[in-house]
């Protein structure tokens, strides 16, 4: 029984599904209770140290880049297991969006790699960047740095692709001109559309329950933005 809620919890689409009931269709008074979410953490991250990440939103605002490393590279939920945060569909929507143009790509926040791969297969120049030690087995030219300061010089990259990592930057806006800094030609980013809560799981700083606070931020004239599961994807051509 276990496993199987396991192997469920691993799965994104399960995952924006129960997050979608929760958040939308449990009375708030409910869905923001402490009680209430408890087994919830308890399951997403083994039963350990369940009372730090319950209280993360307590240190939101006036938290540093050096303790939120320290809290990334200690993170362990069932989440992590998976290989990718992208849905199906967004990842069909970034690949659609670069077909026409096979050059060099970054990837802000890549993660294990996985965008990387696909782009890589797809015949793109990859690079990567986090702010995690490289990963082991990592096959990728990859830099560690933080997204509010990139170590490349200005249009270094013809499209700078960003999934699942501004909701947890703390200056977003930063690491948003810098993106745009050194892409020369589009700029994808992708971001969970989610309410605020005191009670998340996943630690973001950052929510972007309608498109337009996306949009507000980017600030990038000719764009696109889809909402496609439970996710935001926007391209814009700087």
């Amino acid at each position: 029984m276990l496993k199987t809620i396991r192997k469920l919890i691993i799965n994104r689409s399960f995952t924006t599904a129960i997050s979608f009931i929760i958040d939308n269709l449990v009375p708030p008074i409910i869905r923001d209770n402490r009680y209430f979410m408890y087994p919830f953490y308890y399951l997403a991250f083994k039963g350990r140290n369940i009372k730090e990440n319950m209280e993360f939103k307590a240190g939101l605002y006036s938290i540093t880049n050096e303790q939120l490393e320290k809290i990334y590279n200690d993170y362990q939920t069932i989440g992590t297991e998976r290989t990718t945060d992208l849905n199906r569909g967004s990842i069909r929507c970034i690949l659609k969006y670069v077909e026409n143009d096979p050059g060099t790509i970054l990837d802000v926040g890549c993660g294990k790699g996985y965008m990387l791969s696909l782009l890589h297969k797809k015949g793109f120049r990859v690079t990567g960047t986090d702010v995690f030690d490289k990963p082991a087995g990592f096959s990728f030219d990859y830099v560690k740095s933080n997204a509010e300061k990139l170590p490349f010089g200005d249009n270094s990259f013809d499209i700078v692709v960003s999934t699942h990592t501004l909701e947890h930057v703390i200056d977003v806006k930063s690491a948003v001109n810098e993106m745009k800094r050194v892409a020369r030609k589009m700029l994808i980013v992708v971001v969970p559309c989610q309410r605020f809560n005191y009670y998340t799981l996943d630690h973001h700083l950052h929510f972007f329950p309608k498109g337009e606070m996306l949009e507000g931020l980017m600030q990038i004239e000719d764009h696109e933005i889809k909402k496609v599961g439970g996710d935001w994807v926007y391209a814009g051509s700087v």
